[in-house]
């Protein structure tokens, strides 16, 4: 069993942002601005979705890798740390997700 987290990845994101662009892909997506790495994040979830729906276990791990990788450097560009996602999950476990859906909502 891995103890590798999404902590993890976030270190190894802001590390290599930090490298010239021509050295490293975590750097070009940077350098690229948001709307490039928003247009890759959204690729590869098109891409996890389609490896789902195709009962492809194998390519839905590796795409989901990927998915994961580039919502790290959106996060990243935007200035968002993991941290503050985690504390929206677990906001939102503190109630069903039913529950939780309903008080979104409009009346």
């Amino acid at each position: 069993m891995s103890n590798f987290t999404l902590a993890d990845l976030e270190a190894i994101v802001a590390s290599r942002a930090q490298a010239e662009p021509s050295q490293s892909w975590t750097a070009k997506l940077v350098a690229g601005g948001q709307g490039k790495a928003a247009k890759k994040l959204g690729e590869e979830a098109i891409e996890a979705v389609m490896a789902a729906v195709k009962d492809d276990h194998e390519n839905l791990v590796y795409e989901s890798a990927d998915l994961l990788y580039h919502l790290m450097v959106v996060l990243k560009i935007a200035d968002i740390p993991l941290q503050a996602v985690m504390q929206e999950l677990e906001r939102r476990t503190a109630q069903t997700g039913l529950s939780e859906k309903a008080s979104r909502q409009d009346p």
